[in-house]
């Protein structure tokens, strides 16, 4: 399960899609970008491939909830 997730905007123009996030797994910290198309790009160490599916899964989940459902 996802911890501590946290998003912010990429652009100073908040209107511009494109984020930051971050968040705790396992107890190990993970960075990345999410894109307009839900295209995530990791900035840290990748998930490993056991996991990373439903990571990809949850923090989509997150963002719709977070950054599209206002």
């Amino acid at each position: 399960m996802i911890t501590h997730f946290q998003f912010k905007s990429l652009f100073e123009n908040k209107d511009m899609p494109g984020w930051h996030f971050s968040f705790y797994f396992k107890k190990q910290k993970f960075t990345g970008i999410y894109h307009q198309n839900g295209g995530i790009e990791w900035t840290s160490e990748e998930p490993s491939d056991e996991h990373i599916q439903q990571l990809k899964e949850q923090i989509h989940e997150l963002m719709l909830f977070h950054v599209y459902d206002k």
